[in-house]
């Protein structure tokens, strides 16, 4: 496909080959003898963040870094289905080196979304962003990030090559989880013809791809099924909002995943039946993390761009994909996003 200037984006370039030897520079960094290295992803990490940070922390491995962490803010749990390989190398935040020689973040668009860990930027020698979103905000001593890069990992794939990483089993596993999640199974408008040469090389390495899609997208507990059921039975569509071409909402409360005895993570599978709503543009899923916090996914089939509304209730994203934290109750969190929708009509 041809890209196009992400919409709204904050970032609208491509890495340049300065910013690639920037990178490359950096990283170097934690290669010296004795260097100690800090890999952190976004908080509630998804398999784009978190396969990426695995699989560059193995890459880094091979090129005989030894003092290695990688990590990300809150609670040190990983859904079942992105178990991974590397995992042995997670500590909780609190472990984490509070000065290291070299910080690598992946999946952040912004500072906040490293929570605690944000200062690290700071006492770090030196720092690369890697990521792929446009709403990225350009934090960091070295910023690689690619708008059109259909996933960070894609990124984190590229700046290893150019390490001169061979790539392994283990490395290709964590990639790939890394793109076929963030991807939607190679179906999202970023899949590019690069995208598939890339997952072919990953493949190349013997990676069991059946297995990996079963578990990710093809395995679900029953209760998750019938909590699905319920939140979606309550769905309302608005075929007049988003100038006319139409909203569906969502909304998943903890007295849900209470009744249905399941943890929060199964319900990040949810937007993708929300938002195959026929008479809906803008899909929107508000998922209950604490009595007055939301988590807000939002998709767009292409008339809105839905990043500019995360980005201006504190989040960010990609204009067919993106989220915020939302604050109040679950009708104020909507009006929200209603309000700034109209904008765009």
């Amino acid at each position: 496909m041809i890209a196009t200037e992400p919409a709204g984006a904050a970032v609208s370039r491509r890495p340049s080959e300065q910013d690639w030897d920037a990178a490359v520079a950096a990283v170097r960094t934690g290669l010296r003898p004795g260097a100690r290295v800090l890999l952190v992803c976004h908080v509630n990490p998804d398999g784009d963040a978190l396969g990426s940070m695995l699989g560059f922390a193995q890459g880094l491995r091979q090129l005989g870094v030894e003092s290695l962490q990688c990590t990300f803010p809150g609670p040190l749990t990983v859904p079942a289905p992105l178990h991974m390989p590397a995992m042995d190398l997670l500590v909780p935040e609190s472990e984490a080196d509070p000065a290291p020689d070299l910080l690598v973040t992946f999946d952040a668009a912004s500072e906040g979304r490293l929570g605690s860990l944000v200062d690290r930027l700071e006492t770090a020698e030196a720092s690369v962003v890697l990521d792929h979103h446009a709403s990225n905000t350009g934090f960091g001593k070295v910023s690689l990030v690619d708008p059109y890069a259909a996933a960070t990992s894609v990124v984190a794939a590229e700046l290893l090559r150019r390490l001169g990483v061979t790539l392994d089993r283990g490395i290709a596993e964590c990639l790939y989880i890394a793109l076929v999640t963030d991807t939607g199974s190679f179906k999202f408008d970023l899949t590019t013809p690069e995208v598939h040469e890339l997952a072919a090389r990953l493949v190349a390495t013997g990676i069991g791809v059946g297995e990996i899609s079963r578990r990710i997208f093809d395995n679900r507990p029953f209760g998750a099924i019938r909590l699905f059921g319920e939140v979606l039975g309550r769905a309302e569509l608005d075929p007049a909002a988003a100038g006319g071409r139409g909203l569906v909402i969502a909304v998943a409360t903890l007295d849900d995943l209470a009744k249905h005895e399941q943890p929060p993570y199964v319900l990040e599978a949810l937007i993708d039946s929300v938002r195959c709503t026929a008479e809906a543009d803008v899909a929107l899923l508000l998922k209950q993390v604490a009595p007055a916090e939301w988590a807000v996914s939002m998709r767009s089939k292409g008339g809105a761009d839905v990043s500019l509304i995360a980005v201006a209730l504190g989040g960010g994203g990609h204009r067919l994909a993106a989220g915020f934290t939302g604050r109040g109750t679950a009708a104020e969190v909507i009006s929200a996003v209603r309000e700034r929708l109209a904008e765009q009509d």
